[in-house]
């Protein structure tokens, strides 16, 4: 009898066990990338044009178009692709607020979405938004006439993995990645922890495995307090990173309006200019990048 009782036990173990893993994979794709279906009403303050974008093979994309302010100098400007989060579209709020700091500085910003976001078709995959960035990237060369050294591919989230990628393979001045995940996979070994999550997942984002094919400065911001993607997994993209490189810490969160912690000299001439996150993350892109010698291709900061 009480053989009996323990093989029940077990058999009904093994079948919550595997139904739990069969969840898992089922639910893989909402889980990561959280897509939002529907664009949403609002809109960046400052000019735009809405674009429409199309992958070889792939569903027609829409993209921001946003530049700086207006002069002999515009098509001179620096270009900044961003790569948005995943539970967000390029119209969400948080991502508006990234474009229009950066515009008020005078870089253009080129903010595509991604398939299975904001109403463009498709489901999202990681080769799939990882193509959308490159047709993104193509637009921006072929179209726009970008200069790859005045191009700068920035990417908050799960678009700073989207963001390694397409810096691994392709030319650019420098790479922003805010609150960057070292590797997806390895985030969902740690909340799943009783799980064999790295054979269970097909799309594993592990950008520690190609940040050392980026051949421009990097920029690593990111916050203690970040619930979503730990400071650790930062840290260890960062130190896997090649020179040259920088790693400003901020605070706020994950999604937060931030506050970068400057250092040294810049804390003192910068410091009291930098009231949100849009400022900030702004003024630390444009300095750092000063100081690394984007200057050096002709483009002049001035404040």
């Amino acid at each position: 009898m009480l053989r009996r009782v323990v093989i029940g036990i077990l058999t009904a173990a093994v079948v919550l066990y595997g139904g739990a893993m069969a969840w898992l994979v089922a639910q893989e794709t909402s889980l990561i990338f959280r897509a939002s279906p529907v664009l949403g009403e609002l809109r960046p303050k400052t000019p735009f044009e809405q674009v429409t974008l199309q992958a070889p093979g792939g569903p027609r994309q829409i993209a921001f178009v946003m530049r700086g302010p207006s002069d002999e100098a515009t098509v001179e400007r620096p270009w900044v692709i961003f790569l948005h989060g995943n539970a967000s579209t390029i119209a969400s709020r948080l991502n508006i607020l990234h474009y229009e700091g950066l515009t008020r500085l005078g870089v253009n910003v080129l903010a595509p979405e991604y398939r299975g976001y904001g109403g463009v078709d498709g489901v999202p995959t990681e080769p799939g938004i990882e193509t959308d960035a490159q047709t993104a990237y193509d637009y921006l060369r072929r179209e726009l006439r970008a200069d790859p050294r005045r191009i700068i591919i920035y990417g908050w989230s799960l678009g700073s993995a989207v963001a390694v990628d397409l810096a691994s393979h392709v030319q650019e001045g420098a790479v922003v990645l805010e609150g960057a995940p070292a590797s997806i996979v390895a985030i969902g070994q740690q909340q799943y922890p009783y799980f064999p999550i790295r054979l269970l997942i097909r799309n594993p984002f592990e950008s520690i495995n190609k940040i050392d094919r980026i051949g421009s400065p990097v920029l690593f911001l990111h916050s203690r307090e970040d619930a979503v993607v730990p400071f650790g997994e930062g840290r260890r993209l960062f130190d896997a990173a090649p020179q040259p490189k920088q790693f400003v810490e901020v605070s706020g969160g994950h999604a937060a309006i931030y506050r970068v912690v400057f250092a040294g000299p810049l804390a003192s001439r910068f410091g009291p200019f930098v009231p949100s996150l849009a400022y900030a993350i702004a003024f630390t892109l444009v300095f750092w990048l000063a100081l690394r010698g984007l200057a050096r291709v002709g483009w002049r900061i001035t404040i």
